[in-house]
C-alpha cells in the first residue's frame, strides 16, 4: 500500500501486467473522442466505456474510482457555471446557457473518466519509463518523478503530525480544529521542504547529477488488446457521427 488510493488501485488492477503503451493508446483515443465528437452520443459513449472498462475488466474498485472523480467534478461544475454567466449588457444567463453548460460538462467528464482509466490501471513506475522511450525530454520526466516521490513525503508528514494533534486533543472543538489545521498546513510544508532539500543534498553528495536510472520492467504489447482498442474507438466514432447526424 502506497497511501495513494489511485496508485494502490493501479498496482492491484487486473491490467497491471498490460503494456503501458497499450493502455495509453486506449486512454488517449478515448480522450480525443471525448473532445472531438458531439456530446450526444459521443461523450456519453466515451464516459460509459471508460467507467465500464475500469470497473469491469480492469477490476478497479468502484469506491476508489468514484472518489477520484469528485475533485475534477467540482472544477467542472465551477467551470460550467462561469461559462454560462453573461456580463455584457448586464449580468444574467447566456441565451444558450443550458446547451453550453451541458457540452462543457459532457466533454470534461468523459475526458476525465478516460484519463482516470489510465491512472487507476497504470502505476507511475510504469509510466515514467514509457515516457523516456517516447523521447519525452529528460527534464520533464525527472520533474514528474521527483514530484511523485515528494507526494509520499508529504503524506507521511501529514499523517504523523495529524496523529500527534489528535493525541493532544487538537481537534476536540471547532476552534481547536481550525487552529490545528493551520498549524498542520504550515508544519507539513516546512517539514516536506526540509526533507526534500536534505534528499537533494544527499544525492548531490553522491555525485547524482543526472536522473536516477533503473532497470524498468518490460511489459509486452498485446495485439488482441490493440485490435480491440481500435475496433472499439472506431465503433464509438461511427455511432456518434451516425446518431449525431440523424439528430441534426
Amino acid at each position: 500500500m502506497t497511501g495513494l488510493a489511485v496508485d494502490d488501485a493501479a498496482w492491484a488492477s487486473a491490467w497491471r501486467s498490460r503494456s503501458p503503451g497499450d493502455k495509453a493508446l486506449l486512454s488517449l483515443g478515448l480522450v480525443l473522442c471525448a473532445l472531438l465528437l458531439p456530446v450526444w452520443p459521443g461523450s456519453v459513449l466515451v464516459g460509459l466505456t471508460a467507467v465500464a472498462l475500469a470497473l469491469g475488466p480492469a477490476r478497479v474498485p468502484a469506491r476508489t474510482f468514484g472518489r477520484a472523480v469528485r475533485l475534477p467534478l467540482a472544477f467542472v461544475a465551477v467551470g460550467a457555471l462561469t461559462s454560462v454567466v453573461q456580463l455584457g449588457g448586464g449580468p444574467g444567463w447566456a441565451p444558450d446557457a443550458a446547451q453550453r453548460a451541458g457540452a462543457l460538462v459532457g466533454h470534461a467528464l468523459a475526458g476525465g473518466a478516460a484519463v482516470l482509466l489510465l491512472a487507476t490501471t497504470t502505476p507511475m513506475s510504469d509510466l515514467l519509463p514509457a515516457l523516456r522511450r517516447l523521447r519525452v525530454p529528460a527534464a520533464v520526466v525527472e520533474v514528474a518523478s521527483v514530484t511523485y516521490r515528494l507526494l509520499f513525503v508529504l503524506l507521511e508528514s501529514l499523517h504523523t503530525i495529524r496523529e500527534a494533534q489528535t493525541a493532544r486533543m487538537g481537534h476536540s472543538t471547532v476552534r481547536r480544529s481550525f487552529r490545528s489545521s493551520g498549524v498542520l498546513a504550515a508544519a507539513v510544508l516546512t517539514r516536506s521542504w526540509d526533507r526534500a532539500r536534505r534528499l537533494q543534498d544527499g544525492l548531490a553528495g553522491r555525485g547524482m547529477v543526472d536522473g536516477l536510472r533503473v532497470l524498468p520492467e518490460v511489459l509486452p504489447s498485446s495485439r488482441r488488446f490493440l485490435a480491440a482498442t481500435v475496433t472499439g474507438l472506431t465503433a464509438i466514432v461511427v455511432v456518434s457521427l451516425t446518431v449525431g447526424g440523424a439528430a441534426g
